[in-house]
C-alpha cells in the first residue's frame, strides 16, 4: 500500500452542490462561500458552470460570481463548460481550468445529453482545443464509472474506453466519479485501475457520492492505490438527482477529518471549513450534511 502523505481536495460545493438547490442562491452568497473555502485552505474550488440558464437557472449568475471572487494566488478556480458557447462565455472570466464531462454509461449519456459517448467526446474536442490554446487547463469528469441508474453495474472496460477517448482529445486529468453512490471499495479500485491504463496517477482524482454510506470507504480504497486528488463538497451540498431522497457528494469536512486522523496533510483548517459549511447551510435553512461537522459543532456547543 502506498498511501500518499499529502492530499489535495477540490471543493465542488459552489458548483456541483448549489446547482442542485431548488431555488437559486444569490451571487453574493456564492462569492462569500468561495472566499470562506479559500480562507480555510482549499487550493482548488469548482466555482460555477456556463450552461444554458434555461436548463440550469441556478448557475445563471456565473459571470457575476467569477468577477466577484477575490482570487488568492495558489488557488485554482475551475468552471464547467459543456460546449463551445459556454467556453467562450467562461473565457471572459479567466478560469484556471475548465471541466468537460463524459459518461462511462451509454444509456446515461443518451438520457443526460441526448447523444452517444463517442458523440459527446466529438462535441468536447473543439472546447478542449480552444482551452489549451488559451493556456487554460482541462479536466474531464467521468460519470457513472461504477454504476448507472439505467444500466446498473458498469464494467471497468467501459471506464477505460471513456478515459482513452478523453485522453485522445487532449484532456489533461480526469475524475473517476461514482455519480449515484453505488460503488464499493473494490469496484472503485477497478474503475481507477482502468483509468490508469490511460492516465498517470497524479492526473486521476476520485469523486464519490455517499448515497449508500460508502464514500469514505471508497476514498480509502482510492488512497490505497496512491490517488491523492479528490472532489468533495462542503457541508455535503448536492443531492443525487437520479436516486430519490439520496444524499449526494461526500462532505469535505468528513474527508478532512478522516485524512487528518490518518496523518495525511491537506493544508485545510477543519474549524474554518466547518464554519464555511455552517454559513451556507444557515443560508439554505438546514444543518450541514456532514457527520464530522455535526459532532464537532455539538462539542463546541457543549
Amino acid at each position: 500500500m502506498t498511501i500518499p502523505s499529502q492530499v489535495r481536495l477540490i471543493d465542488v460545493g459552489p458548483r456541483d452542490g448549489l446547482q442542485n438547490e431548488k431555488s437559486p442562491v444569490p451571487a453574493e452568497v456564492k462569492i462569500e462561500l468561495v472566499h470562506r473555502l479559500q480562507a480555510a485552505g482549499l487550493q482548488e474550488i469548482e466555482v460555477t458552470s456556463y450552461v444554458s440558464p434555461k436548463w440550469v437557472p441556478q448557475m445563471a449568475d456565473n459571470h457575476a460570481v467569477m468577477q466577484g471572487v477575490q482570487r488568492q494566488s495558489g488557488v485554482r478556480y475551475s468552471v464547467l463548460t459543456p460546449n463551445l458557447k459556454g467556453f467562450e462565455a467562461a473565457l471572459l472570466d479567466k478560469p484556471d481550468e475548465i471541466v468537460v464531462f463524459g459518461s462511462a454509461s451509454e444509456a446515461f449519456s443518451q438520457k443526460n445529453i441526448n447523444c452517444s459517448i463517442a458523440e459527446s467526446i466529438e462535441r468536447f474536442a473543439p472546447v478542449v482545443e480552444a482551452a489549451l490554446a488559451a493556456g487554460i487547463a482541462v479536466r474531464g469528469a467521468m460519470s457513472c464509472t461504477v454504476g448507472c441508474p439505467y444500466e446498473g453495474e458498469i464494467a471497468p472496460e467501459r471506464v477505460a474506453y471513456l478515459a482513452g477517448l478523453l485522453k485522445g482529445i487532449g484532456v489533461q486529468r480526469v475524475d473517476v466519479a461514482d455519480t449515484i453512490g453505488v460503488g464499493t471499495p473494490y469496484k472503485v479500485q477497478w474503475a481507477i485501475e482502468a483509468t490508469l491504463q490511460h492516465y498517470a496517477l497524479d492526473d486521476v482524482s476520485g469523486h464519490f457520492h455517499d448515497t449508500y454510506g460508502q464514500a469514505l470507504a471508497n476514498t480509502l480504497a482510492a488512497l490505497e492505490l496512491g490517488v491523492w486528488n479528490f472532489q468533495t463538497s462542503v457541508a455535503g451540498l448536492g443531492g443525487c438527482p437520479y436516486a430519490k431522497g439520496a444524499t449526494g457528494n461526500v462532505a469535505t469536512e468528513d474527508v478532512v477529518y478522516m485524512l487528518q486522523g490518518m496523518g495525511i496533510d491537506t493544508g485545510i483548517d477543519l474549524d474554518r471549513l466547518i464554519d464555511a459549511g455552517v454559513f451556507i447551510s444557515d443560508f439554505l435553512g438546514r444543518k450541514p450534511n456532514s457527520r464530522a461537522a455535526t459532532a464537532l459543532l455539538n462539542k463546541r456547543a457543549g
